[in-house]
């Protein structure tokens, strides 16, 4: 019964029912400050939903806020993990809530951040390990966001060390990975190839290049979804650009250029030569 509740709510978050995912984080509250105004939080998830995404993550409280008409058709993340931006070491993510809370308010699943190379690299391992422990006897999934950070990571985008950080994800109970894009991008398939479980590509490149292409060639590389926040909600339209980003990941028309969300292009046909073409474009990105 359990294991069927766990596949009922992996099927939840993928909108197409194709096993593909385009999430939209929205924890940078907690790390960050505001992301709205709040009084224009409502409108942000409302856009969201109808541009297509297939599920947003929230902290606790967050979620406890929802109206329940908004996610008619979008996935519920609740997220266990915080830290923040004034903290002595912003890399040491603590657990701030557990399974059991995210059930109680709904959610389809539970994410968890670990940072690989921190200085508490250590017990963030074991919180993950525990709340793994905790998914499995609840049938809930867990989506595990592990990146390179700390002082011991001399090159975050090297495809060695990301197959490392998501078979860590894989080894220690997570259903699917988030995790940061090989550099140059093209070599991410390696990543994809030596992963146990389906990978989500973090972000998108911090120069501000463009997002849809970005997609395109990280869906190229066989990652199974995308899971983008901050370009998504600072975007001047937010409805539009995940509109594009949810034809890349799930296949149909609305993708294109014009990655900002403001410009309808052509879809993009995700051929390899794009994948080498983006990676030329933020070839030397940190």
């Amino acid at each position: 019964m359990m294991k069927n509740g766990k596949l009922f709510r992996l099927r939840r978050l993928s909108l197409a029912g194709d096993d593909k995912h385009l999430l939209v984080p929205l924890d940078h509250s907690v790390s960050d400050g505001p992301i709205v105004p709040a009084d224009q939080w409502a409108d942000l998830l409302r856009a969201l939903v109808a541009g297509g995404a297939d599920g947003i993550v929230v902290h606790k409280g967050r979620a406890r806020a929802l109206a329940p008409d908004i996610l008619k058709s979008c996935a519920l993340v609740v997220h266990l993990s915080a830290s923040t931006a004034c903290s002595a070491d912003v890399n040491a993510k603590v657990l701030v809530g557990d399974v059991e809370e995210a059930l109680r308010l709904g959610a389809d699943a539970v994410s968890v951040h670990v940072n690989i190379g921190s200085d508490t690299e250590a017990q963030q391992l074991a919180d993950l390990g525990a709340v793994a422990r905790s998914c499995d006897a609840w049938g809930m999934p867990l989506i595990a966001m592990v990146y390179p950070r700390g002082p011991r990571i001399e090159n975050p985008h090297d495809p060695a060390l990301l197959a490392h950080l998501v078979n860590v994800a894989a080894d220690l109970g997570a259903d699917m990975v988030k995790t940061s894009v090989a550099l140059p991008l093209d070599r991410m398939a390696e990543v994809v190839a030596n992963s146990p479980i389906p990978i989500l590509a973090a972000g998108g490149p911090p120069d501000g290049s463009d997002l849809v292409e970005y997609g395109t060639a990280v869906m190229a590389s066989g990652c199974r979804g995308l899971a983008i926040g901050r370009r998504v909600f600072t975007s001047p339209s937010p409805a539009a650009l995940v509109s594009r980003l949810s034809a890349v990941v799930h296949g149909g028309s609305g993708g294109g250029s014009g990655g900002d969300g403001t410009e309808p292009a052509a879809r993009p046909d995700g051929r390899t030569d794009d994948m080498a073409h983006y990676s030329t474009m933020v070839a030397g990105i940190a």
